[in-house]
């Protein structure tokens, strides 16, 4: 048997270890959490292309942005139109719109993003910069998204037989439910001064005519 001196040495010695153990995973995830909040403008974050390299957004300096997340199956989808219409017209000006697909929001963008690009270009033109698939909520949401969200919070607007439709097919393809702020559904929309702050945020249901207005006025 082993002696009780050894026993208690051991159990102490274990105690440490798990309390180490413990403060590291503190530091881990105050880190995390600290990183967007350190984070000013949008020139701080990156997106990834279609081949997974690292695009940083500080090439957007000094132009407007509006983010938008997007899919093809979507019952919004059609704004697509819309969006290449306002690129066309507005871009010369000083205005981009990044394009980053998800298929968070009832499986709507399922294809790959070589499928995706092509779907936009043949059917819509689209020819606005298109990032790679990626995750706007959850535990895999992008970092600019983590901080988009905590810019302008969602207002919400939806119908509430739309709203609740959204919910059930959002929770049917997703591990966890949405939060307050998180993005509801498909092609919402964040609009980013000249110098990288956030102005404004539009569910997909606001009107595209209302989202130009406002897009011209920030140009």
């Amino acid at each position: 048997m082993l002696d009780s001196r050894l026993l208690f040495i051991f159990a102490d010695d274990m105690k440490k270890v798990l309390t180490l153990a413990v403060l590291c995973i503190l530091v881990m995830t105050g880190m995390a959490q600290n990183t967007t909040k350190n984070m000013k403008t949008v020139y701080d974050f990156s997106l990834k292309d279609k081949k997974g390299n690292e695009v940083s957004l500080e090439q957007y300096k000094g132009k407007v942005l509006l983010i938008v997340n997007t899919a093809t199956g979507c019952g919004f989808t059609p704004q697509y139109e819309d969006l290449e219409a306002m690129y066309h017209k507005l871009q010369s000006k000083g205005l981009e719109i990044l394009d980053i697909p998800c298929n968070q929001f009832g499986h709507q963008a399922p294809g790959s993003d070589e499928e995706i690009k092509e779907f936009c270009t043949v059917k819509f033109g689209a020819d606005f910069p298109q990032f790679k698939k990626s995750d706007v909520n959850g535990a895999n949401e992008l970092p600019l998204y983590t901080w988009l969200k905590s810019e302008k919070p969602c207002l919400g607007g939806y119908d509430e037989k739309l709203a609740a439709v959204m919910e059930k097919l959002y929770n049917e393809a997703n591990p966890e439910p949405r939060k307050k702020d998180d993005i509801q559904w498909n092609f919402t929309k964040f609009l980013i001064s000249r110098d990288g702050q956030v102005i404004a945020r539009f569910e997909p249901v606001v009107d595209m005519k209302e989202v130009e207005k406002q897009v011209e006025a920030a140009l």
